[in-house]
């Protein structure tokens, strides 16, 4: 029982926990973005009030692809989010910081594999190289 304690109370566990009701909130926001604003701004542009309503029939059987549009452009509105607020942001952060840090390795001239920068001999190809300060 103690070990399943500390599974549950781990930090990243709460913190997935966490990351997961707040994305289901920000879904359904989202969807209710596009049912309630995206979608009759198309509709003012296209005709349609409602995607959701758009359908076909084959052989009696109801294939609802107005629902399947919504749900569409429902995620891209939140692949764009997290893109441009997390993915993005975060890409620099990295890169700003280790545009920093002291380089460690380098490539051998020879055979283009990663030698630490002191080397004298590339450990794959054994050719000679000279040591950098």
């Amino acid at each position: 029982m103690e070990g399943f304690k500390k599974f549950l109370l781990r930090g990243n566990l709460v913190e997935l926990a966490v990351a997961v009701v707040i994305g289901a909130a920000f879904g359904a926001l989202v969807t209710t973005l596009v049912s309630s604003f995206i979608t009759p701004l198309i509709a003012a542009i296209g005709g349609q009030p409602d995607f959701a309503s758009l359908y076909f029939t084959v052989n009696g059987s109801k294939f609802t692809y107005g629902v399947f549009l919504n749900a569409l452009i429902s995620f891209l509105i939140i692949a764009a989010v997290v893109y441009f607020l997390v993915v993005s942001p975060v890409a620099k952060l990295i890169d700003r910081a280790n545009r920093n840090k002291e380089a460690t390795e380098r490539d051998c001239p020879a055979c283009l594999s990663e030698i630490p920068v002191k080397a004298t001999r590339c450990k794959y190809c054994t050719t000679e190289v000279t040591p950098t300060a």
